[in-house]
């Protein structure tokens, strides 16, 4: 059939071999580009988007050398159907490779009185499960941690460039919540709860 499209082409002129096609050549793997700076500082950033008072998480997934784990505030809903959560990870982490690996995750919603838990996490290089009770997700056998106001348990779907982040999409596969317990809560660099 190749063959026969070819002569075709021939036959009227057309031209039936082009120039070898050349590749655009790939970016270098770079956080930021300088064209790409944005023109405000740095802390002043920090302190406006601090104002935004966020959830806490922690995201663990279990891969060979055993489970793995970093606290993260940047979690988000993404999509009802299919179901979906997104969470941004620094370039930088040492233990995002470890969940990318794994191809799984769980996110445990933390509640207002596990700060101590999320500062555990939020140090890098330390044993950050030694005395920290888990079981395993049910679809994935991630670290769910015990005591969280809620799970959700989830494979890998997509992950996607942001800056000096990635923007990693997962597809939810079993989740579960506790109706009484009051999340903890995140704002200007302190952890805080809601007001009665």
């Amino acid at each position: 059939m190749a063959a026969t499209v070819v002569r075709y082409l021939r036959s009227v002129g057309a031209a039936t071999a082009a120039e070898p096609v050349e590749f655009l050549p790939r970016p270098d793997l770079r956080a930021v580009r300088d064209d790409e700076r944005a023109p405000v500082d740095p802390g002043e950033f920090r302190r406006v988007l601090g104002g935004f008072a966020s959830g806490v998480t922690v995201i663990t997934a279990e891969d060979v050398a055993g489970p793995t784990g970093f606290a993260c505030q940047s979690f988000a809903s993404l999509s009802l159907d299919p179901p979906l959560v997104a969470f941004m990870v620094a370039r930088t982490s040492t233990t995002w490779p470890r969940i990318a690996r794994a191809g799984v995750f769980c996110v445990n919603v933390l509640g207002a009185e596990q700060g101590s838990l999320c500062r555990g996490f939020a140090v890098s290089g330390a044993d950050k499960f030694a005395g920290v009770a888990y079981d395993a997700a049910p679809a994935t056998g991630s670290p769910r941690l015990d005591g969280v106001p809620a799970w959700i348990d989830c494979r890998i779907h997509t992950v996607h460039t942001g800056g000096d982040h990635l923007i990693v999409v997962g597809r939810v596969e079993a989740l579960g919540a506790t109706d009484d317990a009051d999340p903890l809560l995140f704002h200007r660099g302190r952890f805080g709860r809601f007001g009665e």
